[in-house]
């Protein structure tokens, strides 16, 4: 079944109505590029009106909204499209992927939004993704997400990730990130693989 939630993740289909926003999971500068290309191609084919991301400064290897709201004005994306997103708890002194998710959720039902779709790496993104589904389950379930992985980058390239910690290939973050899925699972941090799929077949049928 994480088979199936794995491809599931990295070939979402996205409606053809527009989309309220998309949010990017914070990358190191290593990986950012990914998500912003996917950012960038969804906005200039009207198919989001929003671009999301966490309205921090530099933290656990996130550039900050500051530096990416240089970037992506640099890729058409300025004032009044990219959204600060604040983060829960206000006074975090750490991200994570939990964290950011919450807080995504969090500001997306403060601000009415119905659909949102959700970019990271794409090593990251099943993990992300389920991530995200987690919290809207718990605190907007009503929350239509879609998943679009960044861009793919040189798999053999080393980067650093995983809060400016851990470095590797791209390729060599693949068996950690799958890793991380069955123990944040088995702390509850993490809704199951059937749950998950669960959502996207309501998703997919209008029944959220």
């Amino acid at each position: 079944m994480l088979e199936e939630l794995i491809i599931r993740t990295l070939c979402d289909t996205l409606p053809l109505k527009p989309l309220d926003g998309l949010f990017l999971f914070g990358q190191t500068e290593d990986n950012q590029s990914a998500t912003f290309e996917s950012a960038q191609r969804l906005f200039q084919g009207n198919r989001i009106s929003k671009v999301l991301c966490l309205g921090t400064g530099p933290l656990s290897g996130y550039p900050g909204f500051e530096v990416w709201k240089r970037q992506l004005d640099q890729l058409g994306i300025g004032e009044g499209i990219l959204e600060a997103v604040p983060p829960v708890p206000a006074d975090t002194q750490l991200l994570h992927t939990r964290i950011e998710a919450e807080s995504m959720v969090q500001h997306a039902k403060k601000r009415g939004y119905k659909s949102l779709v959700v970019t990271a790496a794409p090593f990251q993104q099943p993990r992300a993704f389920m991530t995200a589904v987690t919290m809207a389950l718990q605190v907007y379930p009503e929350l239509c997400l879609y998943s679009l992985p960044g861009k793919p980058l040189p798999w053999q390239e080393e980067v650093t990730h995983s809060q400016g910690e851990v470095q590797d290939t791209r390729a060599g973050l693949i068996a950690g990130e799958l890793e991380r899925i069955k123990t944040y699972h088995a702390k509850a941090d993490l809704a199951s693989v059937d749950e998950v799929l669960d959502y996207l077949n309501r998703r997919d049928k209008g029944k959220l």
